[in-house]
């Protein structure tokens, strides 16, 4: 009885991973990697607002946080709650791409506006920052893998 219900323990521990085997790798820079960020300021830190690609809401972006997203290269179109200032790039494989959401203000309520930052800058600036929460990604097909949102 033992020794049965050791084989079939055994089984369920190890087929996970031939099944994955059998998928074959996953590599994960035939992919581009975006990085969305916000700053930590006082100015602004109730606010959360959004990140879409391609018009599909991704996730929010709370203060002094950030978001990794792994997309397939092409050409994708990114903007926050201010639909004026939209970024379009053309993603390519294996390239990490950097976007900063500053706060404008508005007549009533600020809003999001993307800025392009440059990879040597953002990869930086990126590190001092904390992974968003789990309630605040709206898509998690979007993110990269090995991201973790907090809890």
């Amino acid at each position: 009885m033992r020794r049965t219900r050791a084989i079939i323990t055994s089984v369920f521990l190890i087929l996970p991973f031939v099944l994955a085997a059998q998928d074959g790798p996953t590599d994960s820079t035939d992919k581009a990697r975006v990085f969305v960020y916000r700053y930590k300021q006082y100015v602004g830190s109730a606010l959360k607002p959004s990140i879409y690609c391609n018009e599909t809401d991704v996730a929010r972006v709370q203060n002094g946080r950030y978001v990794a997203l792994e997309l397939a290269p092409g050409k994708y179109a990114f903007r926050s709650n201010d639909k004026q200032s939209q970024i379009d790039l053309d993603l390519k494989s294996g390239q990490q791409y950097y976007i900063r959401i500053d706060i404008a203000v508005g007549m009533w309520k600020g809003h999001g506006r993307l800025t392009l930052v440059a990879p040597e800058q953002g990869a930086g600036e990126v590190k001092q920052m904390k992974a968003a929460d789990s309630g605040m990604v709206k898509d998690k097909t979007f993110l990269a893998a090995g991201f973790v949102p907090m809890k």
